[in-house]
């Protein structure tokens, strides 16, 4: 490989390309966009949490997909683990600065979402309704 081909495959790298299969990105697109991912990352934009406080806040999220989405948001630095050496251990979660970006446009999503609920839901009955 030349010293040209691979500026370029460095360019193309740092820049990304969410649409090819073997992109970089796409895992971390996965890891924020999936139902959990998005909903412990709008928890966390309110501050730290510990384990339990995130499972009772984000409803319906079992034990074990809170713990897995939490490891594969630390694993892409958005969210940083702080393990209490007290008794009883006690582990808090929080956003990283990174993480802080990231979550203001996984709310914005959300907010929107939310706001534009009643035309969503009039569209999904209007095509059962065909």
């Amino acid at each position: 490989m030349t010293g040209m081909d691979a500026q370029a495959l460095l360019d193309h790298w740092q820049l990304g390309n969410v649409l090819a299969a073997d992109c970089p990105s796409r895992p971390v697109l996965q890891h924020l966009t999936n139902r959990w991912g998005t909903l412990v990352m709008v928890a966390l934009a309110t501050g730290p949490h510990r384990f339990a406080e995130l499972r009772r806040k984000v409803g319906g999220v079992s034990e074990r997909m809170l713990s897995q989405t939490l490891k594969d948001l630390e694993a892409d630095g958005f969210v940083l683990r702080t393990a209490h050496r007290v008794v009883p251990p006690h582990v808090d979660y929080e956003l990283t600065p990174l993480g802080q970006q990231a979550a203001r446009h996984v709310v914005a999503l959300a907010s929107w979402i939310e706001g534009a609920l009643p035309e969503i839901l009039a569209g999904k009955a209007a095509l059962a309704a065909e």
